[in-house]
C-alpha cells in the first residue's frame, strides 16, 4: 500500500509517496516537468514487493509547499539542497536514483555531492549530454541568452494546457493509451497563482544544468554506478542521442529503448518495471546478500 506523507524541510512541507518495506533496497524516484510524484503512481506498487520506494514532490510542484519566487530561490541548486535535506530527514543512507527530466539535474547534484549514498542509477529520459538537446531547446537557449519579455513568452507557451498535453502525447504510440488525468492534474497545479513565475525561473536556470554536464560525466566515469537506461526513444525534448551518449562513460550499463515519447511510463510502465526488477535484483539485492553472507 502506498502511503502519502509530508515532512518539514527548511520550513517547507515536502510531500512524498512511500511504499514497500524499509528493510528492502530503496529507490528514490525524482520526477520530471511538468508533473510531480504522481507520474510514479503505477510504478510504485509494481515495485513495492521487493523494494522501498520514495517519491517526493519538489517545492512548487505537486502537493509540496509553493512559496513565491520572492520567498524562495527557484534554482536547481536550491531544489537539490532541499532534496538532500529531505533524504537526511527521512533517514535514507543508501539508495538507487530514478532520474527523469528535472529529476536528472537534481539527482546528479545529489550523486556528485554524496557518491557514497548511490547504489545504482535508473535513467528515463534524463539528460546529462549535449547530444540530448535538439531544436526543441532553441526558444529556451534564446531565453538564457537574452531574458526579454518576448523570449519569456515563447517559453511560457510550454506552460499552457496545450503544451502540457503535448509532453504526454507527442510521438506516443497510441493516445488512447494515455489517461487525460495526467496532463489535467499537471495543468491544474501549473495554473495556481504564482506558479508560472516559478516555472519560468526554473526554465531560465536550466542553463546551469548544461554547464554541469562535464562534471556529471566525470562522476559517471569515476564512480561507474551500475546504470539502467529505460528511455522513450521518440522524445523530442530529450533526444535518444542523449541516451546513447551514456555509453561513452559507463561500463556497467543496461540499455532499453521504448517506442514512445517523453512520459514512457504511461505506455510502457509494465515493461519498465520488469527491467527495473531484474536490474536491481542483480546489482543491489544479490550484492546485498553476498555482502551479508561474507560478514
Amino acid at each position: 500500500m502506498t502511503t502519502y506523507r509530508t515532512v518539514s524541510i527548511d520550513g517547507l512541507d515536502i510531500f512524498y509517496r512511500e511504499a514497500g518495506s524499509r528493510n528492502n533496497p530503496t529507490i528514490l524516484l525524482l520526477h520530471g516537468f511538468p508533473t510531480s510524484s504522481h507520474m510514479f503512481r503505477n510504478l510504485i506498487p509494481a515495485l513495492a514487493d521487493q523494494f522501498h520506494l520514495i517519491a517526493p514532490d519538489y517545492p512548487g510542484f505537486g502537493y509540496s509547499s509553493m512559496p513565491t519566487v520572492d520567498e524562495f530561490d527557484y534554482t536547481f541548486d536550491r531544489l537539490a539542497e532541499v532534496m538532500a535535506s529531505f533524504v537526511d530527514a527521512i533517514g535514507l543512507k543508501r539508495y538507487s536514483l530514478y532520474l527523469m527530466d528535472y529529476g536528472a539535474p537534481i539527482g546528479y547534484r545529489l550523486a556528485t555531492q554524496y557518491p557514497e549514498q548511490i547504489e545504482t542509477l535508473i535513467v528515463q529520459n534524463g539528460n546529462a549530454y549535449e547530444e540530448g538537446l535538439g531544436d526543441f531547446w532553441k526558444p529556451m537557449r534564446a531565453f538564457w541568452q537574452n531574458k526579454t519579455p518576448e523570449n519569456g513568452d515563447r517559453v511560457r507557451q510550454a506552460l499552457t494546457s496545450k503544451g502540457t498535453k503535448w509532453y504526454y502525447t507527442n510521438r506516443a504510440r497510441n493516445i488512447e493509451n494515455l489517461s487525460p488525468d495526467t496532463w489535467t492534474l499537471d495543468q491544474a497545479i501549473l495554473d495556481r497563482p504564482g506558479n508560472i513565475d516559478i516555472q519560468l525561473a526554473l526554465k531560465y536556470d536550466y542553463q546551469s544544468n548544461v554547464r554541469l554536464y562535464p562534471r556529471w560525466q566525470a562522476y559517471l566515469r569515476q564512480y561507474q554506478p551500475p546504470t539502467l537506461i529505460v528511455w522513450g526513444k521518440n522524445d523530442q525534448g530529450f533526444l535518444v542521442e542523449g541516451a546513447y551518449a551514456y555509453k561513452r562513460d559507463l561500463k556497467n550499463l543496461e540499455f532499453h529503448l521504448f517506442d514512445t515519447g517523453h512520459f514512457a511510463l504511461e505506455e510502457d510502465g509494465d515493461a519498465m518495471a520488469d527491467h527495473i526488477h531484474s536490474f536491481l535484483s542483480t546489482h543491489v539485492v544479490e550484492n546485498t546478500k553476498l555482502t551479508t553472507s561474507n560478514k
